[in-house]
Order: C-alpha cells, then structure tokens, then sequence
C-alpha cells in the first residue's frame, strides 16, 4: 500500500473512531485477526475470543449478542513460542497457528527473511531479474522498505522453481545462509507439540511449503493443501480442520483453490484479505476475511473501528429526489 493509500485509511478509521461509528454500527458476527497483542484491550470491549472451530459455528447461526475475535499466526515462527505463547496461556487466550509443515522438518524456505536480511546488510545490491542484471542502491531506511516492498511482489510473482532459484542466487551473493536462517526462525516439531498439548490451541495447515498457490499447476497446489494437511495429522494424530492459504492476498490463491480446499476436507480456510465474518451462513468458510494487525503503526482506536466493521461495511447508494 502507498504511502498515502496509508494515510487516508488511517485518517478514515481515526474519523470512523471519533464519529462514533465503531461503537454504534457494529456489523457482522465477528472478525478473525492475524496479531498477538491487546488482549486486554478487546476483553474490555466484550469480545468472546474464540477458536476456529467455534468461529465456523458461529459463522453458519443466527447472530448472537456478543461479537466474537479469533486470534491467528501464520507459519511456525520461533517468536510466537518463545513471546506470544506465554502471554496468550497467561490469559487463557484461544488461538490458532497454521503450519507449513516443511518448516518443523528444517527443510522450508523462509526467503523472505533471506531478502530482508540483505537489504538490511547492504546498500549496493545486484541480482538478476528475468535475465537482466538489475542494480540497487539503498541507503536510507525508506529506501530499503521500498526496494523490499519492491523485490518481495516481484518474488511472489514467481513459479516455485524460480522464485527458489532467484533467491538462492541473491543469498549466494551475499554470504546468506538461508537453510540455517530457516530453521533458526523456526519452531520445531517438538515446540509444535507443546503448543497441541494446550486445548486452547488450534492447529491448522498451512501447505506443505508456503507457496504462492496462484503461480502453481492446479495438481501441485491441491498436493500442497493435502499433503500439508496428512502431514500435520499424523504428526499431531488429530484432525488438522483449518488451512490458511499462504500470504492470502487476492493475487496469492484463485476461486479454484477454495474448491481445492472443500476437497481436501478443510471446514474453513482464511485468507488476508481485510474483512468481517457475518453469520447465517453470509460469508464462504473457506475464504474466510482476516485484519492483519500491526501495533507498531496503528492504534487502539483503529483496531476498535476494523474489528467493529464498519471499516468493512457496505456502501449504500444515497436517496436522492427528483424535481
């Protein structure tokens, strides 16, 4: 998103804040976020925390009279056991992780940490895009945000293979080890079982590698779905009902890969697409919305608004009269 696309939603949701809107015209049954802070803050405004399981009921019944919040992580990050976890049992808070199980066997690809931990480290970087060699000089911190903004889109715009062998030239480059990158951001299958031991946790699937499913044949993608789902079953001996699709944007999965994921037997399956959950059955479970949240840029007030809806609701032609 543009600087100022940025701006004006902020401005938006702070209006939609001080109107009054977030607390008078809440909608829909509830939301689905992608963050682990403020716990306190969305007790204090009644939201029941749920997990998955209890959002899909909730998402097919008539509404009831408090909305709910469901608390989501994607991928197995390291940091959520070592930081997020203690908080979330401290306050007994449901959630749910979405693994791609590639990762707990040390063998996934986190080559976004890879692009980061370059950009970060250099101010001249090359690297071929296409077949062209591509020259960057990046010094300040804006200049880097916008070059990584720049090289992750055009990496996702890639097939597997390619995007694979583009980041492991550009690692090469500059002395990145990405394999141990991975596995060191990464919780294993041992952090993992201590997170399923917990029956306030929710294990979902997040494909076996994480791939742009939108980039892949339509027999590799419905392969990722199931076999990261087989996979987490039989390392967890549970059923692995949730998927989230990996990174979720509108460009990342197509209406093919919701069909995909009935298939494979998800009852849901979210996206990243911002959004509320209505009830009566109003919105598709497997491509459910989710506000991805970042304290570090938005705040209380606008997290009220997004998870009230009314960011989300609507826009409803006017009346107008004819003379």
């Amino acid at each position: 998103m543009a600087s100022d696309d940025r701006w004006l939603e902020r401005l938006r949701l702070e209006l939609a804040w001080f109107t009054g809107q977030a607390a008078l015209r809440s909608r829909g049954a509830g939301a689905i976020l992608r963050f682990a802070r403020v716990l306190r803050a969305l007790k204090r405004w009644n939201y029941d925390l749920l997990g998955m399981d209890e959002v899909c009921r909730r998402a097919v019944t008539l509404p009831e009279k408090r909305r709910f919040v469901a608390l989501t992580f994607d991928g197995a990050n390291k940091d959520l056991i070592d930081f997020a976890y203690p908080v979330l049992a401290q306050h007994a808070v449901p959630f749910t992780i979405y693994v791609p199980t590639a990762f707990p066997d040390g063998v996934g690809q986190a080559w976004w940490l890879g692009l980061e931990q370059v950009i970060a480290r250099e101010s001249r970087i090359n690297l071929i895009m296409g077949e062209k060699e591509q020259r960057f000089t990046v010094t300040g911190n804006a200049e880097k945000k916008a070059l990584f903004s720049h090289l992750e889109s055009w990496l996702r715009s890639l097939s597997p293979a390619d995007l694979s062998a583009a980041i492991a030239d550009l690692c090469t480059r500059y002395r990145i080890d990405l394999a141990a990158l991975s596995r060191e951001a990464s919780m294993d299958w041992e952090d993992l079982a201590k997170l399923a031991a917990d029956p306030l946790v929710t294990i979902g699937s997040a494909t076996v590698n994480y791939p742009v499913l939108a980039n892949m044949k339509d027999t590799a993608a419905s392969r990722e779905m199931a076999m990261g789902k087989a996979v987490a079953e039989a390392a967890f001996r549970r059923d692995v009902r949730h998927l989230a699709f990996p990174f979720g944007d509108r460009t990342s999965f197509r209406r093919g890969h919701v069909v995909m994921a009935e298939e494979a037997g998800f009852a849901s399956a979210v996206s990243t697409i911002p959004g509320i959950v209505d009830a009566e059955g109003r919105t598709n479970l497997r491509a459910l919305p989710r506000i991805s949240w970042d304290g570090r840029v938005r705040s209380l007030r606008m997290l009220r608004v997004l998870v009230s809806g009314v960011a989300f609701a609507p826009v409803r032609p006017t009346a107008t009269s004819q003379t």
